[in-house]
């Protein structure tokens, strides 16, 4: 099965490689309703956020910006999983009762920022206005430098750690690490509503001896202490917020394959990750994998996760620093192959790490935007029964609408979240990603300006664990869809035909709206010629077409669908 795993991936691999040579040969595929879109936004040293130092009132709000900005920029990106580094190196981003404040807020290890500034609180909540996840990233084994204050006050608790040139790390045959660092994530569960806790080096350090074979300090054994800290902090995490999703980050080989070869460096057998078997387990509901590698030594590896995934969620770690020439020589190639072929497989994608997607290495934002052309769910937890409550509209109907093209959507139900959808069609897909308004939001009710009448709406309640309701669809009289302009008006990718209504309205010129009803274009009536509108210029995706007169009456024509095939 195996091996047949393998020939069907490197026939995808090579179909990729050489067929879709541009985005817009991928985009006539459908696009995915569920799908990781994921960010480490690492806070070590500063390096993606926050870059100043929260000191006064003035600089708590320059940094709580610094992260709004950031997160606009995810947004437009349409990425749905932010992996926020909570835990740094024995020190936190949050007032912990357990380890001191990490510099990296104030610029002094142990200081809190003061009035009334919780970073991880406020992260939570942007994120969740923008209907994203968000994941505390821990680092769990290193403790950063040995005469760091979080470092010294462990030493002083009695741990056992070992120093190395790379820092201190804790020994994860210490009876006393697994309770301690599951307290750790269970303060955060408990004080804050994250989506997820993700353990990043959950395994034996880089330079730590090999085994000895002496008092029990054998392979199988030192699996079986990193397993203990898992199965440990899974278990406090569940019993306090079961739908709080458990990841980490391993090695991204698990071991050697029958014809590839780890190079010496993977997961099972030099790191003593058994990641693959925390998921057969259920003590991971998700794997990030660190596949920061090219050819071989990516795409068979990613196979093989795939293949071991027990029916739970991959998603690839993509090397997206190497973009830089700094950090090595990658190009874009590189790394879209790798996201075309994740995709194709089921699989959902995370970059390493925030700056270098956000500053656009050799374009590599402007692709993430275009590839991520629909808004995304993420994948439901598997295991689970659905919590989630079908809404129903508080009135006769779902939809209020007003003659000034303004909307009130409003609905009653006990979901914690809820998924908005609109359509030029009745009833409204729902299983079409184009179609997403709003993921995970939050409301029983919501205000739209300059509706299109034509555009009809849906609500599917969503539970904590990623499950959708079935749709409460727009009540619709018969009389409305006949008048509406349900067909889609005619196009060959280049040109759009404009319907004879529009020789009735005394057209001064033409406006294209977004499927939300943002104007893209205006274009003059004179020039047109032919009753032949050139679109040529859209991209792939659903429009609207409305015509104004001199006296500034508007006119809906209908929508239209732009699908060039390649």
């Amino acid at each position: 099965m195996k091996k047949l795993f393998l020939f069907t991936l490197l026939c995808v691999i090579t179909i990729t490689a050489h067929a879709q040579t541009n985005l817009s040969d991928y985009l006539t595929k459908k696009m995915p309703k569920r799908e990781t879109r994921a960010v480490w936004l690492t806070t070590l040293a500063s390096l993606d956020w926050p870059k100043i130092y929260a000191r006064s009132e003035e600089s708590i709000e320059q940094q709580k910006q610094e992260l709004i900005d950031i997160l606009d920029k995810y947004q437009k990106a349409n990425i749905n999983t932010i992996l926020l580094q909570a835990r740094v190196r024995a020190a936190t981003i949050y007032p912990s009762d357990i380890e001191p404040w990490d510099r990296c807020i104030t610029g002094v290890e142990g200081k809190a920022p003061g009035y009334g500034y919780d970073p991880l609180a406020f992260a939570v909540e942007e994120c969740h206005k923008r209907g994203m996840e968000i994941h505390a990233w821990i680092a769990t084994i290193p403790v950063g430098a040995k005469n760091s204050l979080g470092c010294r006050r462990l030493m002083q608790k009695g741990f056992r750690i070992r120093n190395f040139s790379t820092g201190s790390y804790l020994d994860p045959s210490d009876p006393s690490v697994a309770p301690y660092l599951a307290s750790i994530c269970g303060e955060i569960v408990r004080k804050y509503d994250v989506d997820g806790i993700n353990l990043d080096y959950i395994r034996y350090p880089d330079g730590w001896p090999r085994p000895s074979y002496r008092d029990g300090d054998t392979p199988d054994e030192r699996r079986s202490n990193i397993t203990a800290i898992v199965r440990a902090i899974h278990d406090e995490v569940k019993t306090i917020k079961p739908w709080v999703k458990m990841s980490c980050s391993p090695i991204g080989k698990h071991a050697d394959l029958s014809r590839y070869s780890s190079k010496n460096f993977n997961a099972h057998d030099r790191v003593s990750q058994e990641a693959q078997e925390w998921m057969r387990l259920g003590l991971m509901d998700q794997l990030y994998p660190m596949q920061y590698f090219r050819g071989d030594n990516y795409y068979p590896f990613l196979a093989d996760w795939v293949e071991n995934a027990y029916k739970r969620e991959i998603v690839t770690g993509l090397g997206t620093y190497f973009l830089d020439p700094r950090e090595g020589n990658w190009t874009l190639g590189d790394l879209t192959r790798q996201m075309y072929v994740s995709r194709d497989l089921g699989v959902g994608h995370a970059h390493f790490r925030s700056y270098f997607l956000t500053s656009n290495k050799q374009g590599v934002y402007d692709f993430e935007k275009q590839f991520n052309a629909a808004l995304s769910l993420p994948p439901k937890m598997q295991g689970v029964v659905s919590t989630a409550a079908t809404p129903y509209p508080v009135n006769a109907s779902l939809v209020d609408r007003r003659d000034d093209n303004s909307a009130t959507l409003a609905w009653k139900a006990v979901s914690p979240y809820y998924n908005i959808y609109a359509s030029y069609s009745y009833p409204v897909d729902t299983e079409d990603a184009r179609n997403l308004l709003f993921t995970r939001y939050s409301g029983q009710s919501l205000q739209l300006r300059n509706v299109n009448p034509n555009l009809y709406f849906a609500v599917r309640g969503l539970d904590r664990y990623g499950h959708e309701t079935p749709a409460l669809q727009e009540n619709v009289k018969s009389s409305k869809l006949s008048a509406s302009h349900t067909m889609l008006l005619q196009n060959d990718g280049q040109y759009l035909t404009l319907p004879a209504a529009v020789k009735l309205t005394d057209a001064d010129h033409y406006v294209i709206l977004s499927l939300q009803g943002v104007i893209l274009r205006i274009i003059s009536a004179k020039p047109v010629r032919n009753n032949q509108l050139f679109i040529g210029d859209l991209s792939n995706g659903m429009y609207s077409l409305k015509v104004y007169n001199h006296k500034k009456k508007s006119f809906p024509m209908g929508a239209f669908m732009v699908r060039r095939k390649s």
